[in-house]
């Protein structure tokens, strides 16, 4: 049975899925892999003419991390680039209710084929299960989930594959840092210290499995109202200024609060889309214009794209 009918019967059915029985984790004790080996690569046919995979997280929930990824991949679209972008929120998946998008189809190969959504590819999860239903789904059936959508959709030829990571730095984080090379990881937080917490232990995963950061984006930075032109820091000042300065990373971006963002979320119409000559509009398609440049810098560096990362286990003297 095909990848697609099998999770179509699953979530039409709505079932808890049991547990796959795994095979043992190695234990502490066991010996180190050769040091720089690296994981297999996916399968070809799906990745193959994606030049450029990146992954937008925070570590966090509630910091607009989905609002912003769907924004950067419609602005590098609005650029001229073949854009898609990947719901890796398997638990949690919002870009199917900001795109509206149908399900996806299927090839005579047994690829899966993404709807599109202003010329951007899309998958997501939640195109398989009805409204409000919860995907409820240990840790290997989310992994499988994230390979199939990664090796057995027909991305076809782009120029950027938009990853939207869930919070945590968990078993999605590692699968797709041990399966595909990223070419870099685009951080969102918010101003105040509780979001830079999180941030903070996504910027150490993201190091620890080599995937380099391009910068940092603050989301909900401050608010203009209409009878001033004064900018008001509601969730504290420069809180992702600071983060970035710490890790030695530029600053692609300050987002202003606008309502309108989470009408048109709510609307299934992207903000970029509905309002791109605000001032949102604007400071969405300058972060991607920043991102570009500082990839462009990290690969004529060598620092881009830095390959396959193998988790190891080492026996603690």
């Amino acid at each position: 049975m095909s990848f697609l009918k099998k999770i179509q019967e699953k979530f039409s059915s709505g079932r808890v899925e049991r547990e796959v029985p795994q095979a043992p984790s190695p234990s502490p004790s066991a010996p180190a892999r050769t040091p720089g080996a690296q994981a297999a690569p996916p399968k070809a046919g799906a990745l193959e003419r994606v030049k450029n995979l990146i992954a937008v997280g925070s570590g966090k929930g509630g910091v607009g991390k989905s609002t912003v990824a769907l924004n950067l991949a419609l602005s590098l679209a609005q650029e001229g680039f073949k854009v898609g972008i990947v719901d890796a929120d398997i638990h949690g998946p919002s870009l199917q209710q900001m795109t509206r998008t149908g399900r996806p189809t299927m090839t005579d190969d047994d690829f899966l084929e993404p709807p599109e959504y202003e010329g951007v590819k899309v998958m997501s999860v939640a195109m398989f299960a009805p409204a409000g239903q919860a995907q409820i789904m240990r840790g290997p059936m989310v992994t499988q989930v994230i390979r199939q959508f990664l090796t057995q959709v027909n991305w076809g030829e782009l120029d950027y594959l938009i990853v939207d990571l869930p919070p945590g730095t968990g078993d999605i984080h590692l699968t797709l840092a041990q399966m595909v090379p990223l070419s870099g990881a685009v951080l969102v937080t918010t101003p105040q210290e509780v979001s830079l917490l999180d941030v903070r232990k996504a910027v150490h995963m993201f190091q620890t499995v080599n995937v380099p950061i391009l910068g940092v984006v603050e989301n909900m930075s401050y608010f203009v109202c209409d009878g001033c032109d004064k900018k008001h820091f509601i969730f504290r000042e420069g809180g992702g200024r600071k983060l970035a300065a710490e890790i030695g990373a530029p600053l692609l971006g300050e987002l202003p609060i606008d309502p309108r963002v989470a009408d048109s979320g709510d609307a299934g119409v992207a903000f970029v889309v509905s309002n791109p000559s605000s001032i949102v509009g604007q400071a969405y398609l300058e972060m991607a214009k920043q991102m570009k440049v500082q990839q462009a810098k990290l690969q004529r560096s060598g620092d881009g794209a830095l390959g396959y990362f193998l988790l190891e286990w080492k026996q603690n003297v």
